[in-house]
């Protein structure tokens, strides 16, 4: 007798994928202060921007009936609650200063971790997040007023003319005692959400002079036909679009090219798969259905002999296409969150990953990475981390949410602060008009 194999309708594999991929925001969150791990290594401090994820995450919790409104409520009050509390100053154990938050905190204490740097664009993810809760928890009860007040205060409190540092361009960050690093915001990258958020600010706003200066640096690049301002990894694609409805609304910029930043999305999705059929350093299963390189884990720093070539494999870092640097390591997340703009090649991508079981062991969806140049006896994986990453996994139920419903990119577009950044911007067209 023939065995019937059960093959699951692409609904049914997102409806999986993303209700497996949102629990880790249930369970690597801490009730006390809403703070969100940020990644699961043991003893991980958390991360802001995975916090900011897990906040927006909630409100599609709640509309795809994976978790109840009371409990989002509970857990979305106790990060603004404990973001509105705790120390801003110039201490070095401080949780942030001038309305900024420092890039890691301790779980527990929600005090500054590792000696990091106060982050503007972990601080922006952050307040993406808490903006999106402001605007869905809209009932006439005492607990979503709560949420929408301290939604409104903790974006107000942001200091983002500080964030210039004298400059046009906004700073990557700060430090106690050794002030502003070295670099800004210059050029095309994740950092079109913090332009907006900073621009849209009716306390301390930056000028358009500060997202020219953003823009200057992009750089418009022609790569297998298709046009495109180039960014490498996939996340820089991917990050603003999941609050920011780009379909149809162009700056000044992107209207001189004829193009705008969604369907620029698309073509740096399309360039990935063709980078990947393409295959020009030769790594194992790369085709159409298995691709994606962005900011990931690695197998490295290791050196190997693999097919009669050496091989050098890095640990974490930000790989790209069709430049690189690329040494076979995929990242499954980063091809999922290319979902809303190209379905047509994503699904079948999602498909491939299903197929090769990267879910085996991991109780949070696919792995985070793979490299299938370092496997064995046929083996379609070989290594896979063992680690899940918060800012990996939040894009993933909330892009696939965007391509089903556009739930986010509609909640937004109400978001009074988002319409007032984009148009500081010089965003014009589309629903904008």
């Amino acid at each position: 007798m023939d065995t019937i194999v059960d093959i699951p309708t692409d609904a049914e594999l997102l409806d999986s994928l993303q209700r497996r991929t949102f629990e880790y925001f249930l369970h690597e969150e801490r009730h006390e202060n809403g703070l969100v791990r940020d990644r699961t290594r043991e003893g991980s401090p958390a991360s802001i921007a995975a916090t900011g994820f897990a906040l927006s995450a909630y409100t599609v919790g709640v509309e795809r009936g994976l978790m109840q409104r009371a409990d989002a409520c509970q857990r979305t009050l106790a990060a603004l609650r404990f973001f509105s509390n705790s120390e801003q100053s110039e201490a070095p154990h401080a949780t942030g200063h001038r309305g900024f938050y420092y890039h890691f905190l301790d779980m527990e204490t929600g005090r500054r971790a590792w000696k990091c740097e106060l982050s503007t664009i972990d601080t922006a993810l952050l307040m993406a997040g808490i903006l999106t809760v402001g605007a869905y928890f809209s009932r006439d009860t005492a607990e979503e007023k709560e949420i929408r007040a301290l939604s409104d205060a903790l974006y107000r409190r942001v200091d983002w003319q500080w964030a210039q540092n004298g400059g046009a361009a906004l700073s990557l960050g700060w430090k106690p005692k050794r002030g502003f690093l070295p670099y800004r915001w210059e050029g095309y990258s994740e950092a079109l959400i913090l332009y907006v958020l900073a621009l849209g600010s009716p306390t301390f706003p930056i000028g358009p002079e500060a997202y020219a200066a953003w823009t200057a640096g992009h750089r418009w690049k022609t790569i297998y036909g298709r046009e495109m301002v180039y960014a490498g990894p996939l996340f820089i694609h991917q990050f603003a679009h999941i609050w920011l409805d780009l379909r149809g609304i162009q700056d000044a910029y992107m209207r001189k090219k004829g193009s705008d930043y969604f369907q620029n999305s698309r073509e740096a999705t399309y360039v990935q798969r063709d980078y990947a059929i393409r295959n020009p350093r030769g790594f194992r299963e790369y085709d159409a259905n298995c691709w994606g390189l962005t900011a990931s884990d690695g197998p490295g720093p290791l050196t190997r002999r693999v097919d009669g070539k050496e091989r050098r494999f890095y640990s974490y870092r930000a790989r790209g296409a069709p430049y690189g640097p690329d040494d076979g390591t995929l990242s499954p997340w980063s091809a999922v969150a290319s979902l809303p703009f190209a379905p047509e090649i994503v699904l079948p991508t999602i498909r491939h990953f299903h197929e090769i079981d990267l879910r085996d062991g991991n109780p949070y969806g696919f792995t985070c990475s793979f490299n299938p140049t370092l496997a064995e006896d046929g083996d379609p994986i070989g290594w896979a981390s063992c680690e899940h990453v918060g800012i990996n996994q939040g894009p993933i139920p909330l892009m696939i949410e965007n391509h089903r419903t556009g739930f986010l990119w509609t909640l937004m577009r109400g978001c009074p602060h988002i319409v007032r950044g984009l148009r500081r911007a010089g965003f014009t067209g589309g629903w904008l008009s």
